[in-house]
């Protein structure tokens, strides 16, 4: 299963906001075997919103889009998922209903909150008041960490492929001398690498074999510097 992430502000594009909320959804998707091949913010802007929402579904399996949910004016994900989709957004009756039987009156809903792409399932919030959508392959759900989370939870369950195992090789060597041991390692073993630096080079390798990853770490850990080896 492949997945694109799309989180949606002007604030994340400032860079007064920090976007958690793609770090956190591509690592509960990578640990249900999921690949994400695409994590895209986009401003808040329907057109925007719209393109990328449209060239997304077509190309992956599903689109989780993040952000801009909500009755005030710059909450426009909802009008952008419906554009993208072909939808108008309207009244949804079963958003309201949960909200209601949740000590919510109708009265108190701001505008728009429970205003969905027509046909959609929603997505109730645990955790705030404005509903998340799924329809086709998009899922939207709130900006709020929180909120994100929560929601996230309910829909996990339509996730799903080849768990991905990972063994981890700290090499105490400059990653350019570390190349024809790379090499070997992919050559000896049906994994992929990838070389990581800092203080020391960390080495990730990943495949969908345990047995395999395990192997080939073993024998990478035996011929490379290691930050533990005496001098």
């Amino acid at each position: 299963m492949k997945v694109a992430v799309v989180t949606v502000g002007d604030e994340l594009l400032a860079g007064r906001t920090t976007d958690t909320n793609a770090t956190w959804l591509c690592e509960q998707l990578d640990d249900r075997g999921v690949t994400v091949e695409r994590v895209t913010t986009v401003p808040d802007r329907v057109g925007d919103i719209a393109r990328v929402v449209n060239e997304y579904r077509a190309e992956y399996d599903a689109v989780i889009v993040t952000g801009g949910l909500g009755p005030t004016h710059d909450d426009l994900t909802m009008e952008g998922v419906a554009a993208a989709l072909g939808r108008s957004v309207e009244e949804h009756d079963a958003a309201l209903a949960w909200l209601e039987e949740n000590g919510y009156a109708r009265g108190d809903l701001a505008s728009g909150t429970t205003e969905l792409p027509a046909g959609a399932r929603a997505l109730h919030n645990e955790a705030g008041v404005a509903p998340g959508a799924a329809l086709e392959s998009v899922y939207v759900l709130p900006g709020v960490p929180t909120e994100m989370k929560a929601m996230f939870e309910t829909i996990a369950d339509e996730f799903a492929g080849t768990p991905t195992y990972r063994e981890t090789v700290i090499a105490d060597e400059p990653e350019s001398a570390l190349l024809d041991r790379i090499a070997d390692v992919r050559e000896r073993f049906d994994i992929a690498i990838g070389s990581y630096p800092g203080e020391s080079v960390r080495l990730e390798l990943r495949s969908t074999d345990e047995t395999t990853v395990e192997e080939a770490a073993a024998w990478l850990r035996e011929r490379v510097d290691s930050p533990n080896d005496e001098r």
